[in-house]
């Protein structure tokens, strides 16, 4: 009991919370309505008046937004506030070229930090621990966030970002990094190479906040024990703010979602209807505190289960597990979004039939990703030299689109299995969602 950073919002009564949430959403749909046209047209179209809202009862009466709609609107479309009142942007990486942006008032960033924050003092940070950021910076949203929550904590931060290993283990040893922060695979990989160098006796790590990637409960464990370490779960997305829309506490079993600020739901992905408590489906948010950018009922893709059973550690927020999957078929490499239609974007480009299968794998704690690609006829007869170049040129081209490395091997026409339905297209080994 007793690690909170604003503990009389995070044990807040439910029926207060309720009341809180349902004060915010209605000045919300006004807000949007009032400022967004393409708020107004949607709920215009279906007869829906911001007065028709009167509480988070009549949150399933409001329309969805789909990622589609962020990336027809891109840039200002959404846009809530003047432009002249936002402070920054970030970005997700982007799908067949237009990218989601998302804006951020500086009310935004403050309330962001301190859902970071709650995430931090819930793994048991205090102004006293050294906070070793790992995770991207730059339009990433992994590295800005949890570093704004780190200086509202009060922590030393050190704002490591991801890559150049040496220097992070020579950090972490030099000034006694307390709680690192990144990839679960960046953490793994860490840990190993700690024990590699002898150094792990000179490492005073307690816990870590790893997040942007689905991990399972053996790596969780794995993690813990070469790093003498308590793991905890972060989630968040860039178009509800970034890391700390939930985070898990010390019980470890789901993470608590910061519902003073974001409303979740749970629907059957098919039907789009509202599904109870303890159901698994497709979690909905919905921002009621966000200025510049607020989405209302964002369909995430991520499958996964609420739960209201009371928590061990007093917190009365409710709980979502880890997602257990995805309603698309975006895949998650080294802590990047990955569609399918990226990679196809980048072959039909390059002249290539579309005529191709992803292998992602993890191979010593790290995330690989290999495109097998068929040659066309013509392609057949030429050298492997030749063949090796325009291997070449692909690695390019998905660095260029994905701003990752996957291998590519271009193999003989028709030896990729043609189905007869959906094609399958990808095939994940790393076995990472067990429900």
């Amino acid at each position: 009991m007793g690690n909170y950073y604003q503990p009389e919002i995070e044990t807040m009564p439910v029926e207060e919370l309720k009341k809180l949430q349902s004060e915010r959403l209605v000045a919300q749909v006004k807000h949007v309505y009032e400022n967004v046209e393409f708020y107004r047209n949607k709920m215009d179209a279906i007869g829906l008046k911001p007065e028709d809202i009167k509480g988070v009862e009549d949150l399933h009466k409001l329309p969805f937004i789909e990622k589609d709609d962020l990336r027809d609107q891109y840039p200002y479309g959404l846009l809530a506030k003047p432009l002249s009142e936002c402070v920054r942007i970030q970005s997700t990486s982007g799908t067949t070229g237009r990218r989601v942006v998302a804006f951020y008032t500086q009310h935004d960033i403050d309330l962001w930090d301190e859902c970071c924050a709650r995430a931090i003092v819930a793994a048991g940070g205090t102004k006293d621990d050294v906070c070793h950021v790992s995770y991207g910076y730059g339009l990433f949203t992994g590295g800005p966030g949890l570093n704004g929550g780190s200086h509202k904590v009060g922590c030393l931060t050190l704002p490591m970002s991801s890559g150049n290993t040496d220097r992070q283990i020579q950090f972490m040893t030099d000034l006694g990094s307390t709680i690192i922060c990144c990839t679960p695979s960046y953490a793994a990989y860490l840990a190993e190479s700690i024990h590699e160098r002898g150094v792990r006796d000179q490492i005073k790590l307690k816990a870590g906040i790893f997040g942007a990637e689905a991990w399972t409960e053996e790596m969780r464990h794995d993690i813990e024990d070469k790093l003498g370490i308590k793991a905890y779960d972060i989630y968040g997305l860039t178009e509800i703010s970034g890391p700390g829309v939930s985070f898990e506490c010390e019980e470890q079993t789901g993470m608590h979602v910061n519902e003073d600020h974001f409303i979740p739901e749970i629907i059957n992905p098919k039907t789009g209807e509202v599904l109870p408590e303890g159901e698994k489906g497709e979690l909905v948010f919905t921002c009621i505190t966000k200025e510049a950018f607020p989405l209302l009922r964002y369909r995430t893709r991520d499958i996964c289960i609420l739960s209201r059973k009371k928590c061990s550690c007093g917190r009365t927020h409710i709980k979502m597990s880890k997602p257990l999957g995805r309603s698309d078929d975006m895949l998650i490499v080294k802590g990047v979004n990955v569609f399918p239609s990226q990679i196809e974007t980048v072959l039909m480009n390059q002249g290539y039939p579309a005529n191709y299968q992803i292998i992602v794998d993890r191979v010593n704690n790290s995330d690989t990703i290999e495109v097998q690609v068929e040659m066309t006829p013509e392609m057949f007869s030429d050298s492997l030299s030749v063949v090796a170049a325009k291997e070449k040129e692909l690695v390019a081209g998905l660095k260029a689109m994905l701003g990752i490395y996957a291998k590519v091997k271009l193999v003989n026409p028709k030896t990729i299995a043609r189905s007869e339905g959906k094609a399958v297209r990808v095939i994940d080994k790393r076995n990472l969602y067990k429900s």
